[in-house]
């Protein structure tokens, strides 16, 4: 996957993910709208062709509430890295298909608006503006199969379709 930046510091937690006056809807695009708004209210301009997240430590911590990674989807971000996430988020990140990345010295070194060229396969992180490459653990095939599939339930409702 290849898009730009948008670079956000440590300990964004889901509450600036998307706020709780929005908690009391489940659906996506309106989720979307309203994703980031209290950090970065220009999130959504930035992101109209669909950044990859760059952060710091931490990321989504706080409550653990599935709503942060579906806004984050839901928005068109196709990836985060960061230096770690929270283990819930991380969770909730691959349950509902939302690639997510450790990497410290990626998350330390990429600058907002650089050009990111990903393959999650292989864990390789070539920042096209810099010409520097990181290398992150790679994702494991079975947890890209369910990023593929668009997450754990769709993934589970595919396995029992193609079963019969």
């Amino acid at each position: 996957m290849r898009a730009h930046v948008i670079k956000y510091g440590d300990h964004v937690d889901t509450d600036v993910i998307i706020p709780a006056r929005y908690l009391n809807t489940s659906d996506p695009k309106e989720l979307a709208k309203h994703c980031m708004e209290d950090i970065d209210k220009d999130f959504a301009e930035k992101n109209k062709d669909g950044c990859i997240i760059v952060a710091g430590k931490n990321f989504g911590s706080g409550s653990s509430r599935e709503h942060a990674p579906i806004a984050l989807k839901a928005s068109g971000v196709p990836l985060v890295i960061a230096d770690s996430f929270a283990r819930i988020f991380y969770r909730n990140a691959l349950n509902i298909g939302l690639p997510i990345i450790e990497c410290p010295e990626a998350a330390a070194e990429i600058q907002q608006g650089d050009e990111l060229e990903v393959d999650l396969s292989s864990g390789v992180i070539e920042d096209l503006t810099t010409s520097k490459r990181y290398q992150a653990m790679p994702i494991p095939p079975f947890m890209q199969q369910l990023i593929q599939a668009g997450g754990l339930m769709a993934y589970l409702k595919s396995r029992q379709q193609a079963e019969g």
